[in-house]
């Protein structure tokens, strides 16, 4: 289901948006911002745990520091973002930091809905404008997970840009990411994101790269836990034809995720839309 256009909100085009073909460059962001608390030592999970039901000013203060970093990229991929509840002062958090980042174009998916309580969301920032948003509720005994399929250009050519946040159980992760392998397969040139709750070197991802034409990481990038990082589980994965460089992890703990970074060549082939 794709959201309706007036989910897309249109501000100032940035200056370093791209707008054609050419060698351009995209630098992408995924994180998990973990509704903006701040959890960067083993015992914030039980000292602030109130924090995920119960509004706390700080997530400001912490927002304002997520939109910072995020303002140095042209697409950013949010996971546990909160879409307006209690806990977020009903403020859509993904629209805050797309504000705050200057980004003409955002949309938050929103997979589990606890009312007033919580709107567990996923969400984009870009600055490039999506020629098409397609919103999918991925595959799971226990509803709440979803994945967000971007395509920037022209349909006969596109860039497309999956942006995910997984399930704990290995079972339910397969069917998802059998169910990501047929969204990614007819696209030459893709891009899957986000918080994938598995290394790249567990069956079901593996399952992933053989089916799809996505490259295994050449890196091993711990970003979990953020305060002694031991699991790669966060990832940005790409296709052959996309050329990959400056991937890293960054040392911005806020969550209890670290975000990762990359920037990709866009093909001479691929036509970005202008803003």
């Amino acid at each position: 289901m794709s959201p309706p256009i007036s989910a897309l909100v249109e501000e100032h085009a940035h200056p370093g948006s791209v707008t054609g073909g050419g060698k351009s460059r995209l630098r992408l962001l995924t994180y998990n911002i973990q509704t903006a608390v701040a959890s960067t030592r083993p015992h914030h999970y039980f000292t602030r745990s109130w924090k995920h039901v119960l509004p706390h000013f700080s997530s400001f203060d912490n927002l304002d520091r997520i939109a910072r970093l995020a303002s140095q990229y042209d697409v950013v991929a949010l996971q546990e973002a909160d879409a307006g509840s209690l806990r977020s002062y009903f403020i859509n958090q993904v629209e805050y930091l797309a504000r705050r980042g200057h980004f003409p174009f955002w949309c938050h998916q929103t997979n589990r809905d606890l009312g007033k309580f919580a709107q567990h969301s996923n969400g984009l920032l870009s600055r490039i404008r999506p020629s098409m948003i397609e919103q999918h509720k991925l595959p799971g005994l226990i509803p709440g997970r979803g994945a967000m399929a971007v395509r920037f250009g022209h349909h006969d050519n596109p860039i497309m840009l999956i942006l995910v946040h997984l399930a704990l159980g290995r079972r339910t992760r397969q069917r998802q990411l059998d169910f990501l392998g047929e969204l990614v397969c007819d696209y030459e040139h893709a891009v899957v994101m986000g918080d994938f709750n598995c290394a790249p070197q567990s069956r079901e991802m593996d399952r992933l790269l053989t089916v799809s034409k996505l490259c295994e990481p050449t890196q091993i990038l711990h970003t979990f836990p953020s305060w002694r990082p031991i699991r790669n589980i966060d990832h940005i994965l790409t296709t052959p034809s996309l050329k990959v460089t400056n991937l890293q992890v960054l040392n911005h703990a806020i969550s209890d995720h670290l975000p990762i970074a990359v920037e990709i060549e866009v093909p001479e082939t691929v036509q970005l839309l202008a803003n």
